[in-house]
């Protein structure tokens, strides 16, 4: 693959590049010069558009895909579509299929499935067997088949010793096990943040305090087997002090957030907008500004789109029934650079690769080319004609948003809108 790009900001602190408007020149997949004014001698392709940015390929630790056994929601080829349009290079798809991705085999498949296209697919794969908790998956045999990770999505490993066994053994390995942060006996079925507007609203509530218990039981089972934990999609100020002082201890621990919990608080509720109906819950501002403070020091590590299609019968009805989740590829970018500045954007996203075994590559010379291309300038109001999705459950219908994404180039292929 041989391209031209011209007049593209750099945005990628570790390049020397960093913050300056430059041509870029790929041949055969491999940055050959990065200068003010290159000609292109060769008349190979050319990249220009409007106020392009380029930065080192983006990165999404949580996403949903239907394949197997959900194919009308998300197969895995329109996903990885999906991703790449939201400048995604790489993504970890979560194993709630079906079948759960709880073997080899089925690590296998879906990593046959994504192996030609630009996105690397990072399979994640079921902690227990058929994601029920009661015995460990192969995880060792789907670690060396490809799944970066294991977890039961969206479910708390109820029984501690189950959670100390997976991270003795995951460290023979060098394995990372999630554990979802939820005590099931706290937020009993709660279907939105305990407060006055659950009250009000009349809805079951799920309190900080399900969450809390569970990510300091989780870390006090860290500290004893010295094995290697992340705690996917956070939502309370109390989950963000125990890992921030997790970290001081220096535990192998890291954690996310989802997006839409940094950006939106449970006032939204009032409508009884099922795309509001996520899990963890939307909380209340204290919680959002801390989250945001986490994500500014470290404390959190990766922020996700938690892409989670769904058909519109599983949304479409009463609040207390409609299934949790919103898709999220496509309203990340534009989300984040609405809260953050473009280099704080860019260096979220970019963030977290190493946790999950992939190696970053800087926008320099000589180094493979693996970018997202976009525009940090522009709002709009995000609508169901910026999903590309299968499925339209956003939590960001209707929100004014701020940027764009033109596409990726990576694995030798590129995508644009």
């Amino acid at each position: 693959m041989n391209i031209l790009i011209k007049s593209a900001t750099i945005i990628d602190s570790k390049s020397e590049f960093h913050n300056t408007v430059q041509d870029i020149l790929i041949e055969k997949s491999v940055i050959s010069k990065i200068a003010e004014n290159i000609k292109n001698t060769n008349n190979y392709k050319e990249i220009n558009l409007e106020n392009l940015h380029i930065s080192q390929g983006w990165f999404d630790s949580s996403v949903c895909y239907g394949e197997p056994g959900f194919e009308d929601r998300e197969t895995i080829i329109h996903g990885l579509q999906t991703a790449a349009l939201s400048g995604f290079t790489t993504v970890a798809m979560n194993a709630n299929t079906e079948p759960v991705l709880d073997s080899s085999s089925n690590i296998a498949f879906v990593k046959s499935k994504a192996k030609n296209h630009a996105v690397t697919l990072l399979p994640i794969g079921a902690l227990t067997k058929d994601s029920k908790g009661e015995h460990l998956a192969e995880m060792y045999d789907m670690k060396n088949a490809g799944a970066c990770a294991f977890q039961d999505f969206k479910k708390p490993i109820e029984n501690a010793n189950m959670l100390k066994i997976a991270l003795q053994y995951a460290s023979n390995f060098n394995g990372l096990v999630y554990s979802y942060p939820q005590d099931n006996s706290i937020s009993r079925n709660g279907v939105v943040n305990e407060n006055i507007t659950s009250t009000t609203l009349g809805l079951k509530g799920n309190p900080n305090l399900a969450e809390a218990l569970q990510v300091a039981r989780d870390l006090f089972l860290l500290e004893y087997t010295n094995g290697k934990l992340h705690i996917p999609t956070i939502s309370t100020a109390e989950s963000v002090e125990l890992i921030r002082e997790a970290k001081k201890k220096k535990l192998d621990v890291s954690c996310s957030v989802a997006i839409h919990n940094l950006f939106f608080t449970d006032d939204v509720l009032t409508t009884f907008d099922t795309n509001f109906k996520v899990q963890p819950p939307l909380r209340i501002q204290k919680d959002v500004d801390a989250l945001i403070e986490g994500v500014k020091d470290g404390t959190i590590d990766l922020v996700t789109s938690d892409h989670n299609p769904l058909n519109i019968e599983l949304k479409n009805i009463e609040f207390d029934y409609a299934d949790y989740g919103t898709i999220g590829l496509e309203s990340a970018f534009s989300a984040l650079n609405t809260l953050f500045s473009v280099k704080k954007t860019v260096s979220i996203l970019t963030k977290g690769k190493e946790r999950f075994g992939q190696e970053s590559t800087t926008i320099s010379e000589g180094n493979k080319i693996n970018a997202s291309l976009f525009n940090p300038n522009g709002k709009f109001t995000f609508d169901t004609s910026n999903i590309h999705s299968k499925s339209k459950n956003s939590i960001f219908l209707n929100t004014p948003l701020k940027g764009s994404v033109y596409g990726i180039i990576a694995n030798n292929k590129m995508i644009l809108k």
